[in-house]
């Protein structure tokens, strides 16, 4: 049935996988806190820990397993590691699930569809 409709298209099996793994990986708290808070500007991990309320050493785990799914970017001056969302589709991403959770808990709907 959905086949023979005309811009019907299924994403491949890698994006499928890949936006599987960052909607696990966002399925945790204290990482979307992390990235909220790195959506603000660039932070460290103690100031990311205090935000989010974690261990800085939580906070560590959670920004190397966002960062190797290209969420979050480090830079580092001297000693420290200043982290910064990867790019603006982080920013979108966080934002709409955010409104989506807005939404559920006030139980809004969307404008009815004609």
């Amino acid at each position: 049935m959905h086949t023979s409709l005309p811009d019907f298209d299924m994403p491949n099996e890698e994006q499928v996988h890949l936006a599987a793994e960052t909607f696990r990986l966002l399925a945790d708290p204290t990482r979307v806190k992390v990235l909220w808070a790195l959506l603000q500007g660039e932070s460290s991990v103690a100031c990311l820990a205090e935000l989010a309320g974690a261990a800085p050493t939580a906070v560590s785990q959670h920004l190397a397993k966002l960062r190797l799914a290209g969420l979050v970017k480090g830079r580092r001056e001297g000693t420290f590691v200043y982290y910064s969302a990867a790019d603006d589709h982080v920013r979108r991403l966080l934002r709409q699930a955010l409104f989506h959770a807005d939404h559920i808990d006030r139980n809004l709907s969307e404008a009815p569809t004609a």
